[in-house]
């Protein structure tokens, strides 16, 4: 007689889910940043107060830094909002965040290395929207 065994498989909640794929989402987007500092030119434009059409300032790195502190608060919000709150949140960052993503790619040369990762974004927002809109439901009956 032999005994097979099974790994448990518990269901992930949609929160969980959700959290997670905003983790990737951020991970995926900091390493891109990272990477990029790696093409020829790019740490020099840097260091002459330019990144890609744009003076370095205070303006554009506080933009940056609200670009990305939105994705960064949804890995937190996903899991402490309620349901209802959560749902549509996801949903709406996820559609807003397909045409920032998919800016990355204006005036870029780079086509491999870009259309990778903005594929890759597009899609973990894809799968985020997705999660959202066919979060479960229970139904109540009224007595």
């Amino acid at each position: 007689m032999s005994t097979v065994t099974t790994l448990q498989d518990p269901p992930v909640s949609v929160r969980a889910k959700l959290a997670a794929a905003w983790a990737s989402f951020m991970f995926l987007y900091i390493y891109v940043d990272y990477f990029a500092l790696y093409k020829p030119g790019f740490v020099d434009g840097i260091q002459a107060g330019l990144v890609w059409e744009f003076d370095v300032n205070q303006g554009l790195l506080t933009a940056f830094l609200a670009l990305i502190s939105i994705p960064t608060a949804m890995v937190v919000l996903s899991v402490a909002l309620p349901a209802r709150a959560t749902r549509t949140l996801n949903l709406v960052v996820a559609a807003l965040y397909v045409p920032v993503t998919a800016f990355n790619a204006v005036g870029e040369s780079w086509v491999a290395f870009y259309a990778l990762s903005i594929g890759l974004e597009l899609l973990l927002l894809a799968y985020i929207a997705h999660a959202a809109w066919t979060w479960p439901r229970t139904t109540q009956v009224d007595r």
